[in-house]
């Protein structure tokens, strides 16, 4: 299948919207063919190579004042048809939607970045030598992981004449080493595979998992950090679908206050789906385009879809996501900068001490480099929102927690957990420093990603232990 059919398919099926449901029939349609293919590996070994083709029909209908989306993935007329007509019976069930928005008008959509084609269609010895090399640079340690591709080809055409197509791809790395049960970890997200390299993310998970051995246990409290990427990365994606999304916004759910200086200045903040290989458009046909969403600490906008914006006085940002009406417009390709942590000095180049290997990049070595006393922590996980308005969240460390003194990594710590308001630990005041470097880190859900540097915060709220 290629970009013509499914532009062809997603007519066909708002045609049949328009032949079924009658003219009044207002019809968005959206035909994703999707090649993903994962390899995993466990036990320092490859376990598993999938890959599966998908197309997939989602269609969203507003009849007699009513709205219903369904979807499918059988595309043969009956297919299609009876997809339409369930949609129908749905809409009819459905109670009145005054806040219906409209379809959006036909619109160029913007130009997206080329895909990269050994991407789209890589084989499965290219990822498995990704694999090797991470097995390999690991030194004997036990590891675990996937290498993973994919490739989406999208098409949007709705009964107000208004049609686009885009194709976007994508790689990602994520493993772990392991000695004496203490986990080394490293991931990256890019639009090459061949920007993904197997042996410097193996190194690298393997000297964090022989810096991470004996660890002591602290008490809880409150302590300067330095978060790594993977850290400031589950920041990033709790900020974007709690704070700036424009559904909890109009709830008056969100701690967004545009205009307002919520941030520290050295914060910036920018979702850019057309930075990377990505669609051009969202969900509702939309087109995608750089939105700042803070700039030098002062918070400039939420992201709308045209339900949202509609109710705002405002226009759609394009970023709609199926399901919408439930959760919301979401950015999620979120890029984090500002002022950085300036040159590395020679005591940031010296920050390992006893736990040597734990700094494994100039970046963070100089954030390092600047804590009296505190803690660098590699990954967070499990966070849970407790209170949505002041985006206070709960969570646990992991895969790397090391205590901190005059500038010197001394030993690893415990894994604990924590109870933090995100937007306060970015506050003003709040933020020490930023790497110079974001870090792509991968997001499962499906084109999604976070750009995140290292960060320097002054104060993380540790509430105990990780069983506390």
């Amino acid at each position: 299948m290629n970009g013509a059919s499914e532009l062809e398919l997603a007519g066909q099926v708002v045609e049949l919207v328009r032949h079924l449901g009658g003219p009044a029939a207002q019809a968005e349609a959206v035909v994703t063919r999707a090649d993903l293919a994962l390899t995993r590996f466990a036990n320092s070994a490859i376990h598993q190579n999938v890959s599966e083709s998908t197309v997939g029909v989602r269609l969203r209908l507003h009849i007699d004042g009513r709205t219903a989306a369904g979807s499918g993935s059988v595309i043969t007329t009956d297919g299609l048809r009876a997809l339409v007509e369930r949609t129908l019976t749905a809409a009819r069930l459905c109670p009145p939607d005054p806040g219906w928005p409209g379809l959006a008008p036909p619109t160029p959509a913007p130009v997206a970045p080329p895909v990269d084609e050994a991407t789209a269609y890589a084989e499965p010895d290219q990822r498995a030598d990704r694999v090797g090399a991470f097995v390999a640079a690991a030194g004997g340690l036990n590891t675990a992981g996937y290498c993973r591709t994919a490739h989406r080809s999208s098409a949007f055409a709705n009964s107000a004449g208004h049609s686009a197509h885009g194709r976007s791809a994508e790689a990602a790395m994520d493993g772990i080493a392991r000695r004496d049960g203490a986990d080394g970890m490293a991931r990256h997200s890019a639009d090459r595979l061949s920007d993904l390299d197997g042996a410097e993310l193996g190194a690298r998970a393997a000297a964090k998992a022989q810096a991470a051995t004996d660890p002591v246990e602290l008490p809880p409290g409150r302590y300067e950090v330095v978060f790594e990427p993977a850290a400031v990365a589950d920041l990033l994606q709790n900020l974007s679908w709690y704070g700036f999304n424009g559904k909890r916004y109009a709830e008056r759910q969100s701690f967004a206050e545009p205009g307002a200086a919520q941030f520290d200045p050295s914060v910036t903040l920018v979702d850019d789906p057309l930075g990377a290989s990505g669609l051009p458009f969202d969900a509702e046909g939309t087109g995608r385009r750089a939105l700042t969403l803070v700039e030098a600490g002062t918070t400039r906008a939420v992201a709308h879809d045209r339900r949202t914006a509609a109710e705002a006085g405002a226009e759609s940002t394009g970023h709609a996501v199926a399901g919408g009406a439930t959760w919301g417009p979401m950015a999620r390709n979120l890029h984090l900068s500002g002022a950085v942590a300036g040159p590395v000095s020679a005591a940031g180049r010296a920050t390992t001490g006893a736990a040597a290997g734990t700094v494994v990049d100039g970046d963070t070595a100089a954030l390092v480099a600047g804590v009296r006393r505190g803690l660098l922590v590699s990954d967070l996980w499990y966070t849970r929102v407790l209170d949505p308005k002041s985006l206070v969240v709960t969570g646990l460390t992991r895969n790397g927690v090391w205590l901190i003194e005059d500038g010197t990594v001394v030993r690893a710590v415990r894994d604990l957990r924590f109870t933090e308001s995100y937007p306060r630990a970015l506050g003003p005041g709040a933020v020490l420093g930023l790497g110079a470097r974001p870090v792509r880190q991968p997001d499962r859900v499906d084109g999604a990603w976070w750009a995140a540097p290292s960060v320097r915060l002054a104060s993380w709220h540790f509430t105990g232990g990780a069983s506390g």
